[in-house]
């Protein structure tokens, strides 16, 4: 069964989705719906750009401050919880605006997950035995040779995709990423408005490193400290762009000069995945440049899509 209707707002960081889905949401009765892999965590707030109070106006942002940061979640998870949240928003009449660029989660949302095999104990056991060793540039190789699309779509250093990915391949001979985009092609549960914000290659640079400055201002690496002290630096979250590089500055003494060049270059590596995965992405109602919105003209498009 074909649920919603709902409107989603993804595409690359720094794009300036947030703003975007909140003017959405004034004008079209919205309340939004998270969908972003950092910003469910509570306390990490400066460096994943979590939206203020302030900023809300009022309207309710769901599927943000949900977990604690030793908490765990996939995609299957956040689609179970993000259903609860949009049943909910649907029952009070509202339209459900989901705003994020996690792009697995996005597509787990409208489309469900594809049917993977179990994990193999022993298999698992080899591969991050492999990766311990060897460290992920070596299995990144491997699986950039037979899996160019998630290759492009997970961190060399992300231990956790690329083993599952490589998993993948052994137990079944098919790139997972074949297998998510034949999927991906199927019946999807929401009745969906799709748009994709997107932006020159050059103003996005700017504005990355505009957002940079900003959340440096604001104290991100005070949180960072905070958050070590509390959690400790295993939680999942700090492994995320940004985080990352600010909790090498907080724990190692990385220079912040170096960092910020670091986290920079990072999140322009994000970015550049997130425009190859939702270039590719089916059910994309249309794309907008990012830079240059006009909420008029998306809110008569929405409405009318709605409609239609």
């Amino acid at each position: 069964m074909t649920r919603g209707p709902l409107v989603v707002v993804a595409g690359p960081t720094a794009t300036g989705k947030t703003a975007f889905a909140l003017a959405l949401a004034k004008h079209l009765d919205g309340e939004l719906v998270g969908a972003d892999s950092v910003q469910v965590y509570r306390g990490f707030d400066v460096g994943s750009a979590k939206p203020r109070p302030s900023e809300l106006s009022g309207i309710p942002h769901h599927m943000i401050d949900v977990l604690d940061p030793d908490e765990d979640i996939d995609a299957m998870r956040y689609a179970a919880l993000a259903d609860e949240a949009i049943s909910g928003v649907l029952s009070r009449g509202h339209l459900p605006i989901v705003v994020g660029g996690t792009g697995l989660w996005i597509r787990a949302l409208l489309r469900g997950l594809v049917d993977l095999p179990p994990v193999d104990p022993a298999l698992r056991e080899s591969l991050e035995a492999e990766f311990e060793t060897d460290g992920g540039e070596t299995l990144f190789a491997k699986l950039a040779a037979i899996d160019p699309t998630t290759a492009d779509s997970v961190h060399p250093n992300d231990a956790v995709r690329i083993i599952r990915a490589l998993e993948v391949h052994a137990q079944t001979g098919q790139p997972l990423g074949e297998l998510r985009r034949s999927h991906a092609l199927g019946r999807p549960r929401y009745d969906a408005v799709f748009l994709v914000l997107e932006m020159d290659r050059s103003a996005h640079d700017d504005a990355i490193t505009e957002r940079v400055q900003t959340m440096l201002a604001a104290g991100w690496a005070d949180e960072v400290r905070g958050l070590l002290s509390q959690w400790g630096a295993e939680v999942r979250a700090f492994g995320s762009v940004g985080y990352r590089e600010m909790l090498a500055h907080v724990r190692d003494g990385v220079p912040m000069d170096e960092t910020q060049r670091l986290i920079r270059k990072s999140t322009r590596t994000y970015a550049r995945r997130q425009r190859t995965w939702f270039k590719s992405e089916p059910g994309v109602s249309w794309r907008h440049d990012g830079a240059d919105v006009s909420i008029e003209d998306a809110v008569e498009r929405v409405s009318r899509e709605l409609r239609a």
